[in-house]
């Protein structure tokens, strides 16, 4: 499998990551209930086997147990797997100390020496300034604790900002981690899209497939409920909106022999510098993202798909 660059920093990753928040959380994916360790260590290694060895993480997930699951499946592989997960700058976490805690209490749930990439979780935090948690961050590659840096839900101008404080170690800002799909190009329009490629910056792409309305799973004959019964997009006028969208996702899929989820990741990985992140609790959703991979559209096709998807920029 092709791999492509972590920004500058010269680390390689396959073009598809796998997204973990669902392993072992309860409260928003419910885990436990149809799903548990047994479907996240099958999907753990139908997706090692199909050469996507990139997972992200982040030590909220699961309340830990999201990094727990990882460090332990990662000791009965002998394949190099590479993680992305995350530091989440919480109030009681205000110098430099209390960040190195928790990588090593996300190394220890993890049982790695290294992690491939640290990223912090949200821009706000509160007591403890960019430069000092950028600083530790910095002497953290210099010790090998840390592979890369990133950042994630921040913006064009937050961007810039530590890319500064890190340029001035010597050290690349690695990625933005950041919600964008066909439903949700607004990076696009608000600079941070543009921003990255100008300071060789690589975006993730979390939400790639929109919470599961790029998969055409969701019709107008759905019924939403729980949190999506109060979200617009799955309400009778939204999904009605989506649907020039998904007919055109299924025409170039029928083409390729592909479902429109893969089309909508095929189209994000297309643009050179963009990894999607894809959830999964199970084998199946990673064959089925894994299938996203190993063929191209023609660029009449990708520009048909940018065409039809310019409202969702705004």
């Amino acid at each position: 499998m092709e791999a492509i660059a972590l920004g500058k920093t010269g680390l390689t990753v396959p073009p598809l990551c796998l997204g973990t928040w669902a392993w072992g959380d309860k409260l928003f994916w419910n885990y436990g209930d149809n799903y548990g360790e047994e479907q996240l260590q099958a999907a753990f290694t139908t997706a090692v086997d199909a050469g996507v060895t990139f997972f992200d993480t982040a030590e909220v997930y699961g309340l830990g147990l999201s990094e727990q699951f990882l460090g332990k499946f990662i000791k009965q592989t002998s394949q190099k797997v590479q993680i992305a997960t995350k530091f989440g700058p919480l109030p009681w976490r205000w110098d430099g100390k209390s960040v190195s805690e928790a990588l090593t209490e996300s190394l220890k749930r993890l049982q790695l020496e290294r992690i491939e990439l640290y990223q912090v979780h949200w821009p706000f935090t509160f007591f403890l300034s960019q430069e000092t948690l950028m600083n530790t961050l910095a002497d953290e590659v210099q010790k090998g604790r840390i592979g890369a840096i990133g950042v994630s839900n921040y913006s064009a101008s937050e961007m810039r900002n530590v890319h500064k404080i890190l340029s001035a170690r010597g050290i690349p800002l690695a990625v933005n981690q950041v919600r964008y799909s066909l439903l949700t190009r607004q990076i696009e329009s608000n600079e941070i899209l543009q921003t990255a490629r100008e300071l060789g910056v690589t975006i993730l792409a979390y939400s790639p497939l929109a919470q599961g309305l790029l998969t055409g799973k969701y019709t107008t004959s759905y019924k939403p409920t729980g949190a999506r019964s109060i979200d617009p997009r799955f309400s009778q006028d939204g999904l009605n909106k989506i649907a020039p969208v998904l007919s055109l996702l299924q025409k170039i899929g029928n083409k390729y022999d592909r479902t429109p989820a893969q089309v909508a990741l095929n189209w994000l990985i297309a643009q050179g510098n963009v990894i999607p992140i894809a959830g999964v609790k199970n084998p199946e959703q990673v064959k089925q993202n894994v299938g996203a991979l190993g063929w191209n559209m023609t660029k009449d096709e990708f520009d048909e798909i940018d065409q039809i998807t310019q409202p969702w920029k705004n």
